[in-house]
């Protein structure tokens, strides 16, 4: 289901139902009571007055959604937008029943529905954790983190990432840490952010050649290094599939009561 289909025709309607009112049958109905007041001289009682201005019930209803509507339309496409982590690839950094806010305005304003940008901002950077809506099924959403941008050249292999050549700085936390037994927890570093990886020594995982990231395409991995499906199994992310960034965890639910105190910023 295409939630911001659902709103757009839901904005649309009620706004096309409020405005017909307001146009044509608010001021057909005020002249009916004036011509209803003209043939008596006592005019009308209030109770009948009432009943003839009364709103039709789609009208009371778009009058009272559209604007409601409206402001949920405008903050979710070009303001900021929740989601909720699905699957355990970006852990550490995200837990399953993380409740997420993306940026939608950071890289640029994007039409909904449509999805085109018409109000170019920043581009992702290395080190972003960004929501994308996955190639190879536009309706579902991904979100990993933004390892290398276009003309960059990537490598991944033995468990070692190479950005331009460069080994990406990588130090051991932790062996085998509290709810990931048998994995490496590992701080590594990109571009200007700093955050924690998976790493399982024992799983070969795929191999990425040296590749060129195409012009208007990202290349994107999961901090669960060896539990993600990324950019090393079906390739680049094209800038036109881009939905923003994550930039903090509001909430955490994982079926029992909500959480808040994971509260934080997303690095």
């Amino acid at each position: 289901m295409d939630f911001s289909l659902l709103l757009v025709v839901a904005v649309a309607l009620t706004g096309l139902i409020w405005l017909v009112d307001i146009l044509w049958l608010r001021p057909a109905r005020r002249r009916a009571v004036a011509n209803a007041e003209a043939g008596t001289t006592e005019g009308l009682d209030p109770a009948a007055r009432e009943k003839v201005l009364k709103e039709p019930w789609p009208v009371d209803y778009s009058r009272s959604f559209f604007p409601v509507l409206l402001v949920v339309l405008v903050l979710r496409s070009f303001v900021v937008e929740p989601f909720q982590i699905p699957s355990g690839s970006m852990r550490p950094t995200l837990e399953v029943g993380d409740f997420i806010l993306v940026n939608k305005f950071t890289y640029g304003l994007r039409l909904p529905v449509v999805h085109t940008r018409f109000i170019e901002m920043n581009d992702p950077q290395r080190g972003d954790v960004m929501v994308f809506r996955f190639p190879n099924e536009p309706a579902v959403n991904f979100i990993k983190r933004v390892v290398a941008l276009p003309g960059d050249t990537v490598r991944y292999e033995g468990k070692q990432l190479y950005v331009n050549g460069e080994a990406v700085p990588k130090a051991l936390l932790e062996e085998s840490p509290a709810g990931a037994p048998g994995e490496l927890l590992l701080a590594e570093r990109l571009g200007g952010a700093e955050y924690k990886i998976y790493n399982n020594p024992r799983d070969p995982g795929p191999q990425v050649r040296e590749v060129v990231v195409p012009d208007g395409h990202y290349f994107t991995m999961g901090d669960n290094r060896d539990h993600s499906n990324d950019s090393r199994y079906w390739g680049f992310v094209p800038e036109e599939n881009i939905v923003g960034r994550a930039f903090a965890v509001w909430m955490h639910w994982d079926g029992g009561l909500p959480s808040f105190s994971s509260v934080r910023r997303i690095q």
